[in-house]
């Protein structure tokens, strides 16, 4: 995909001044078994801030999201929201504080219809009321002639579309959202991109972990380039962009 394929790069924003992270990882020791995966990584995200995780596959970008939302228990480190230590909580109980997720292979009821499975994620919302159906659909057009549809008679496009609806109806501060442009064709992973750019507004905030450095560049402010488990480079997202050193050692295929 090039780059005339997406939308214009996101605009300068101004600078964030909240005196504390929204979300802050400290020296996060993770893995699976016997096996660690992620080797003492510190993070922090500012509220209202699109932040990407980069790096190739196997970096540890999903290790980071699943530590962060209770799906992988941290073994050593800290995972802090809005300043309350979450490491170790279970899933329910972080979705509930206001955090949301979006996994890779999106995770829908397959036998749900569209509308059932925004349905049941409402029944884990924050009570706040900021999202309803009708904002999901006014969002995602494509999915209001679909309502009645099954899950799994849906577009890999359209899944993905119905898994951020799902997260969003959870009404969170905080949306996690793993490789949302893999294997998207060019016209969804543009409106996707204005659809997250959409969502940044309603002041949610974003964390994003994907390998595609174009895709990133044009949504996030900041991001954080991952491998073999650890932080290699941070800074803006157009800082990165132009180091080529960084692109050629940690993010070129």
């Amino acid at each position: 995909m090039t780059l005339g394929d997406y939308p214009d790069p996101a605009p300068a924003r101004q600078a964030h001044t909240a005196s504390a992270p929204l979300l802050k990882v400290d020296r996060l020791i993770a893995g699976y078994g016997d096996s660690v995966v992620l080797h003492g990584i510190a993070l922090d995200v500012l509220e209202g801030e699109i932040v990407s995780l980069l790096g190739r596959n196997g970096a540890g970008k999903t290790t980071t999201l699943r530590s962060i939302m209770g799906l992988t228990s941290p073994r050593a480190g800290q995972v802090r929201f809005r300043g309350v230590e979450i490491g170790g909580r279970p899933p329910y109980a972080i979705a509930r504080l206001g955090i949301g997720y979006v996994p890779d292979d999106r995770r829908i009821f397959p036998n749900l219809t569209v509308e059932e499975n925004l349905l049941l994620a409402a029944r884990m919302s924050t009570g706040r009321g900021r999202w309803t159906l009708d904002r999901v659909y006014d969002l995602f057009p494509a999915l209001r002639p679909l309502r009645a549809s099954r899950g799994d008679h849906l577009s890999g496009g359209e899944q993905k579309m119905l898994a951020i609806g799902r997260a969003l109806m959870k009404d969170p501060d905080l949306v996690l959202l793993d490789e949302p442009a893999e294997g998207l064709a060019p016209l969804v992973v543009r409106h996707l991109i204005e659809v997250l750019r959409e969502i940044r507004g309603t002041r949610i905030t974003l964390l994003i972990a994907d390998q595609n450095l174009n895709f990133c560049r044009w949504v996030a402010d900041r991001a954080y380039v991952m491998e073999k488990g650890m932080i290699r480079a941070s800074g803006t997202m157009e800082a990165l962009w132009k180091d080529e050193q960084v692109i050629a050692r940690y993010l070129a295929v």
